[in-house]
């Protein structure tokens, strides 16, 4: 049986099922991942003495993840380049684990498996604790 009519150039039924169970499947796997991300970094958030509300707001929780990382907020501008901003994610993720007292393995695996690490962050008894060679907190919210 051939996914495609030659007559008429349409996807028969069974393929057109196929297609759209695969896309809601993804959907909801996308949906998901987003939702446990956003319950992580709330905890996150709360556990830096930082408003959790903020883990909801696109951007404002990229700059609150900056500030986190005791980095400057124009890198959230490298964070917009291309490949630039994969080594970027990189070492804010390795600097945030640093913050919580983890080891580089555990930052690099922040970036890696991102949702389950920053609930293993935000749920375990790690503590955040602000290097004092790091400026400043400059994200006052």
């Amino acid at each position: 049986m051939q996914a495609i009519d030659p007559i008429s150039g349409q996807l028969s039924p069974g393929a057109t099922a196929g297609l759209t169970a695969s896309f809601v499947g993804g959907y909801i796997i996308g949906l998901a991942i987003a939702v446990l991300m956003i319950i992580a970094c709330w905890k996150i958030f709360t556990k830096a003495g930082k408003p959790g509300w903020t883990a909801i707001i696109p951007v404002l929780n990229v700059l609150q993840l900056l500030d986190l990382a005791g980095k400057p907020w124009w890198w959230i501008i490298l964070l917009c380049i291309p490949i630039v901003n994969i080594v970027v994610l990189f070492l804010v993720n390795l600097e945030v684990a640093k913050a919580f007292g983890k080891s580089t393995v555990f930052g690099i695996l922040l970036t890696i498996l991102a949702p389950i690490c920053y609930l293993i962050l935000g749920f375990g008894p790690a503590q955040y604790q602000r290097p004092a060679t790091w400026p400043a907190t400059w994200l006052n919210i």
